[in-house]
């Protein structure tokens, strides 16, 4: 005789059904739920089987509690702090990171105009509006922001979890300066009209669903960004032999 089929602990469907949430990226690092009360009103269970749920996930390193409340954990973070530094001890990084984003990101655009959905077009209006708002005001920090924010969204939008993911180490790195200094990048002039015009072009194609035009338009602005790393580094460079040329003269006896 078989065992009867029993249905699983109420608190382990809800630690499911939120770690579900979080592998998808609807619950993202440093989220704040909402409180306990709360929380266990709009799931439907208990205040005592939500407790133990979180209790689970605690567990697995995807929840922190605190006094402030109970967040969802940086947890990529055992992953990209070895990245950051092997990473940033690697002068050929900024090439080989903008190599994998060449053969990857447009592939996530394509996927994104194909499998957009109505919540997430409305995020990328949302994100590109605020883009524009922030070029407006002149405002490079929030430009560079809305840049990984829209970035992210594609990616969201492509339902591909493994593209999701890492593309959110890749931007745990950039807000670090590892891959290359991204806030530095955005404070050029010159620099952020282009960018703007170039996310245009890849929501304005995600959003229209032509698949192939944000394939092309992501490339372009990949291969667009990474001249302007290579333009930055390079007078970075001129700058630092300069200096040095300086304390030459500053260590010799004319």
């Amino acid at each position: 005789m078989t065992d009867p089929i029993r249905p699983p602990p109420l608190a382990s469907a809800v630690a499911s059904h939120l770690e579900g949430l979080v592998l998808e990226g609807v619950l993202r690092p440093g989220d704040r739920l909402a409180p306990e009360r709360e929380l266990a009103a709009r799931l439907g269970v208990s205040r005592p089987s939500l407790r133990e749920a979180l209790t689970l996930l605690e567990a697995k390193g995807l929840l922190e509690s605190s006094r402030a409340g109970t967040v969802v954990a940086d947890f990529l973070a055992p992953l990209s702090a070895p990245l950051a530094g092997l990473f940033g001890s690697s002068p050929r990084i900024g090439r080989d990171y903008f190599e994998y984003r060449r053969l990857i990101e447009p592939q996530a655009a394509a996927l994104a105009a194909q499998r957009l959905t109505a919540p997430e077009r409305a995020a990328l209006e949302a994100c590109l509006a605020r883009m524009e708002a922030a070029h407006q005001r002149a405002s490079p920090a929030e430009e560079a922001e809305a840049d990984l924010a829209l970035h992210l969204l594609v990616h969201e939008a492509s339902h591909n979890l493994v593209l999701l993911h890492v593309l959110r180490v890749f931007a745990g790195l950039l807000k670090r300066g590892i891959l290359f200094s991204h806030e530095q990048y955005w404070q050029r002039d010159s620099l952020r009209g282009a960018i703007l015009d170039q996310h245009r072009a890849i929501a304005g194609a995600i959003l229209a669903g032509d698949a192939a035009g944000a394939e092309a338009a992501m490339r372009a602005h990949i291969v667009a960004t990474e001249e302007g790393f290579l333009s930055l580094r390079a007078e970075a460079e001129r700058t630092s032999e300069s200096l040095r040329k300086q304390e030459r003269e500053s260590l010799i006896l004319e």
